[in-house]
């Protein structure tokens, strides 16, 4: 089933705003906020959850390590690159994201920690074991980041959902961050 790649001038009136905060925000509209706009309640809640998630207690590259690694377990070719992109924008060390993006270990424990935890709540559906758990606190991290994981997971899902449903084109600007999985 295809979805229109909606621009400013063809999306619905409650969503035209938001995309030209997009624009504003990135010098482009994102693919993935123009297939959003086609229901603009779904863009809304996916920029309004990430403002959110950009409170929590975690840094910018646990951040990063949270949506990268979300996207890796949903399979999400269109998320994977973009927050390829994103992140080394944003200095997050290159073999932390290099390692999500391969199935490898994240070389930082702390870092490693996080994104075990947070492939463990995707894969369980929101019941990470135990061990799982106590891994994650035992690494420095509280049970409120626990909390965090689920916003992260949520946000994600949103947008790895919705590309996986309108098999979003990549943006010219994370071209560079194509990624498949590996098998």
């Amino acid at each position: 089933m295809t979805y229109p790649i909606h621009t400013i001038e063809t999306a619905p009136d409650t969503a035209k705003a938001m995309l030209a905060d997009s624009r504003k925000a990135y010098g482009f509209v994102p693919n993935l906020h123009a297939v959003m706009a086609g229901a603009p309640a779904l863009l809304k809640a996916y920029r309004r959850v990430g403002e959110l998630f950009d409170e929590t207690s975690f840094t910018l590259a646990e951040r990063q390590v949270v949506l990268l690694t979300v996207s890796y377990e949903n399979n999400c070719e269109y998320c994977v690159a973009a927050h390829s992109a994103i992140a080394g924008m944003q200095k997050v060390p290159s073999d932390v994201v290099q390692a999500i993006r391969e199935g490898q270990p994240i070389a930082d424990q702390k870092l490693q920690a996080l994104r075990r935890f947070t492939a463990a709540v995707v894969a369980s559906r929101g019941l990470p074991s135990d061990t799982d758990t106590r891994a994650f606190l035992s690494a420095g991290y509280s049970r409120a980041q626990i909390l965090e994981v689920v916003l992260g997971v949520g946000m994600k899902t949103l947008s790895n959902y919705t590309n996986h449903f309108a098999e979003t084109p990549l943006d010219d600007a994370f071209a560079k961050a194509r990624w498949s999985k590996p098998r």
